[in-house]
């Protein structure tokens, strides 16, 4: 029992060493990006496509709401076969918007695409940046505090945002 004890204190021992050892740092990737006038610029062309886009798919949508407001107010006129003629117009044209939507919009699509072209190399340049401060400075943790809203309380003291800043100006 006495054995099993003092290696549990034993582990304990090497395990609250161990996490003394480690360094720890924090960043706001979001707003080191947003200093970057290259982010900006590519965050504003995205907008621009994006809202692009979704005008033409709500134009599609009211041209869709037109054709199902004329086909009700036609309904009581039209033949079985006329009927269903203008629902599959209809839906057909629904399923056009939806796809296009996808194209436009989807995890793949084209937005994506484009994000990953104009943004990515930003962010791999700020990463890289991130890293190389780590090494320089013996960081074992640098966590980013904009998308890590579990985080309750951060010491002012450990945020290397402006030194991560500086460094990307001087690249």
């Amino acid at each position: 029992m006495l054995r099993k004890s003092l290696l549990a204190a034993c582990m304990l021992l090497a395990f609250w060493s161990t996490m003394q050892a480690q360094r720890t740092a924090y960043v706001d990737m979001q707003r080191i990006l947003d200093h970057i006038e290259e982010y900006k610029a590519a965050e504003k062309q995205l907008d621009q496509l994006a809202a692009k886009w979704q005008q033409e798919i709500e134009q599609r949508y009211d041209e869709i709401k037109g054709l199902y407001n004329r086909y009700q107010a036609e309904q009581v006129l039209l033949s079985d076969e006329q009927r269903r003629q203008r629902e599959e117009e209809i839906m057909a044209k629904e399923r056009e918007v939806r796809e296009l939507q996808k194209r436009y919009f989807g995890p793949e699509g084209e937005l994506f695409k484009r994000r990953e072209e104009l943004v990515r190399p930003i962010q791999e340049r700020v990463y890289a940046a991130v890293e190389a401060y780590a090494k320089d400075r013996g960081f074992d943790f640098i966590i980013d505090i904009s998308t890590a809203p579990h985080v309750i309380y951060y010491n002012p003291e450990y945020d290397k945002t402006d030194d991560i800043m500086d460094q990307l100006r001087r690249q």
